[in-house]
Formats: C-alpha cells, sequence, structure tokens
C-alpha cells in the first residue's frame, strides 16, 4: 500500500494528501473528496471532475501535473517540486517568457486555467522553470470557440498581472496595453461573480488570499 507523506490541506472539499508511491518511491499527490462536507460532495466531486479532464488534455505538457487517476471521488496526480510564486518572487524576465508559452501551450490543448491570478497556483521549480497546478476551475473546448478565447485572454492578463509586480522592467508596450484594455468578463466577474467567491473562500471556508492550492513545502525526498 502507497503510503502517506503529509496532509497538505484539509477543508469542506476534502483531504489533499501528498502520498509515496510503494513500487518506486515517486511522490503523488491525492485529492479525496469523499473526506469533505456532505452537503458540498457533488461541488467537490464536480471541481476534481474538471481538473482530471483538464489533465487528460495536457497529458504530454511540460509544466503541469500528469494525470494518474480518477475514480470514484479520488484524484490522484503527479507531484511538482517547486515553490510558489508569491515565496520564491522571481525577477528574471526569462521565468515570464517561459510561462508566457507555458499558458499559451495549455490555450493550444484547449484548456483555459480560469485561475492563474493566484499565486500559489504558480510554482517556480528548482531550475528556474515555472509550473501550473491546481485546474478545479479549468475550461477544455476542443473548438475553441469565443467564450474560450475570451477565457484565454484573462488567463494571459492575470499571468501579466504578476508579471507587472514582480518583474515591471520587462513589460513590453503590447503587454501593459492588453492590461489596460479588460475585457467583458472581468467587468462582470467584478461586479457580480466576486463578491461572491469572497464570500464562499474567506467566510465559509475561512481561505487567505493566498491559500487555496495547499501546503507547497517541498518534501525532502525527490518527486
Amino acid at each position: 500500500m502507497d503510503a502517506e507523506l503529509k496532509r497538505l490541506k484539509k477543508d469542506l472539499f476534502g483531504v489533499v494528501s501528498l502520498v509515496r508511491r510503494r513500487h518506486d518511491g515517486k511522490l503523488y499527490t491525492r485529492r479525496d473528496t469523499s473526506a469533505g462536507s456532505r452537503a458540498l460532495r457533488w461541488l467537490a466531486r464536480r471541481l476534481a471532475a474538471r481538473e482530471a479532464r483538464a489533465l487528460g488534455s495536457l497529458d504530454n505538457q511540460t509544466g503541469v501535473p500528469k494525470l494518474l487517476r480518477w475514480e470514484s471521488g479520488v484524484l490522484e496526480r503527479s507531484w511538482l517540486k517547486g515553490e510558489p510564486l508569491h515565496v520564491c518572487r522571481p525577477h528574471d524576465r526569462h521565468y515570464y517568457r517561459q510561462a508566457l508559452r507555458l499558458v499559451r501551450s495549455l490555450h493550444r490543448h484547449g484548456v483555459a486555467h480560469n485561475d492563474l491570478a493566484k499565486e500559489p497556483n504558480w510554482l517556480v521549480t528548482p531550475d528556474g522553470q515555472p509550473a501550473v497546478i491546481d485546474f478545479q476551475l479549468a475550461t477544455v473546448s476542443k473548438r475553441r470557440g469565443p467564450v474560450f478565447r475570451m477565457l484565454a485572454r484573462e488567463d494571459l492578463r492575470h499571468l501579466l498581472k504578476l508579471k507587472l509586480g514582480y518583474c515591471p522592467a520587462a513589460m513590453t508596450q503590447r503587454q501593459m496595453q492588453i492590461l489596460s484594455r479588460p475585457g467583458p468578463l472581468p467587468r462582470i466577474w467584478m461586479a457580480t461573480g466576486k463578491p461572491v467567491y469572497l464570500w464562499i473562500t474567506r467566510k465559509l471556508l475561512g481561505w487567505a488570499d493566498r491559500e487555496g492550492a495547499g501546503d507547497r513545502t517541498r518534501p525532502k525526498t525527490e518527486g
């Protein structure tokens, strides 16, 4: 039986644990939605299913976890070594150049992340490369129609906001223009969705601004 090394997070949506695989010693994360609130179990499973679908569409993509298993409300994905963006605070423009390539690659695969504004969802790997986790809100679209393109643009804007905060000297004029021209989705979100989101995450779940992606303390064992 695989060994649970550490409980990374427990909330109303379930339990996320760091696990070591018995036969080869590799690490992975397990999200068990059955360990959460019964009232929210349907939502927890829906979010986990969205993540499973997105990761399944990104099977050969570097910089994202690999889907290992999605069955009976349990999601298992590979562990990515790295520290959260707000811990490392990278000022190297190369990081953001690679991050832009990663986001564009997600979009070419028909996946919009939809939560790239959250800094814990961005990792800095040991070799200084970007990685993205937590695809619970992701949208998968084979056609990549108008709505998908709007969501993809918001992914880009969220990345550029982070770049502006940590590496402003590397911002181009074009990127500044993109930031200065929000589309209809962020305006609707600010007026309607964000107040509800803040109530759920802060009042109901008790998350702080940079919580929600789990404890990213790097384990001593290689992943």
